[in-house]
């Protein structure tokens, strides 16, 4: 299943929807079918109930259900039964799904619209051997001991077709390529066999980093902070675990810049399996649902890897197979 954030336009301003893609352009709003799932029920309060049970934000909905993908195939099914019966819209007049073919207005938000901690690993050695060979430096023997990662700011995720922001306090603007990962479940000292228990989905990830200013701070092996907090990337949609078979995903992941491609990997390339980074992160603390890991750079997939930059005004597009296409335009240096 495809999960998303949409975001609609209303004469009272815009609104943010948790949706559940039922083909390539309906949308279904998860909390409106629960909502007729009340109302058939004959509950006093049916629109009260629909919010505890599955709110109007994908966030909440993993963290108020106990297994959020079963919830999500319920929902999908009460769908499918209610407009075989001609139901398309609640009591009130709320509609069941969208259609982004009838109606243009429809935007795809940041698909997570609320994270509890953001860590992104640095998993792919073909990406960490290229940037020590850079510094002329072997790749540490640490780092086959333990995947390693950061922990990032959660306050600047943006989405699909929104502007890549850049602050006025860098001149080396950078992209990074990588497969992200949802939590849909707390637990702590997890071990790597039971990782797929707690993983609600995967999406795509844009690590933007300004490279001047990591370099300065990692100088003094500190950071990074703001070589990275500033701006991140997640998006389209997120792709629920179980349409990979609860595997890791061996999926082609590529990047364009206005067109051309900078950027070619897998993300099976990976030193480290998912699990393994799950159990690192969880001993002895807690990981919640909610939680966003990402893989670290793919090999290939950043403009340090290949001396190439992105500038102001550039379109990068990163594909992920069986997730789909992150879009956003490059924006001019705040002032």
């Amino acid at each position: 299943m495809k999960i998303c954030t949409l975001k609609i336009s209303t004469k009272y301003g815009t609104l943010k929807r948790a949706g559940l893609f039922f083909n390539e352009s309906t949308i279904i709003d998860i909390n409106h079918v629960w909502q007729i799932y009340f109302e058939k029920w004959g509950a006093f309060n049916p629109e009260v109930r629909s919010q505890v049970l599955t709110p109007a934000s994908v966030a909440q909905i993993i963290t108020s259900n106990q297994a959020p993908i079963e919830k999500l195939q319920e929902t999908l099914e009460l769908y499918k039964k209610y407009t075989k019966e001609g139901i398309l819209k609640t009591k009130d007049g709320a509609p069941l799904a969208y259609d982004m073919h009838d109606d243009k207005s429809l935007e795809l938000a940041c698909p997570l619209d609320k994270m509890n901690s953001y860590r992104d690993f640095y998993a792919h050695e073909k990406h960490v051997k290229t940037g020590f060979a850079k510094r002329n430096e072997p790749i540490p023997p640490a780092w086959y001991e333990i995947p390693a990662y950061y922990k990032g700011s959660t306050l600047g995720f943006i989405g699909h077709k929104q502007d890549i922001f850049w602050p006025n306090y860098t001149k080396q603007l950078d992209y990074e390529l990588e497969l992200g990962m949802i939590l849909g479940r707390d637990g702590r000292n997890i071990k790597a066999k039971n990782a797929f228990d707690h993983i609600f989905g995967f999406t795509i990830l844009n690590d933007i980093s300004a490279r001047d200013i990591q370099r300065q701070e990692m100088s003094i092996r500190l950071g990074p902070a703001k070589g990275k907090d500033f701006c991140s990337v997640m998006g389209p949609v997120i792709v629920t675990a179980d349409e990979f078979k609860n595997k890791d995903p061996d999926v082609l992941m590529t990047a364009t810049i206005n067109g051309e491609e900078w950027s070619r990997g897998r993300s099976g390339d990976c030193h480290y399996s998912w699990g393994e980074m799950i159990e690192h992160a969880s001993r002895e603390e807690w990981l919640v649902a909610t939680d966003f890991f990402g893989s670290g750079t793919v090999g290939t997939g950043c403009g340090l890897e290949l001396d190439k930059w992105i500038k102001p005004g550039d379109t990068i597009t990163l594909e992920i197979e069986k997730i789909g296409k992150l879009t956003n335009l490059v924006g001019p240096p705040t002032t």
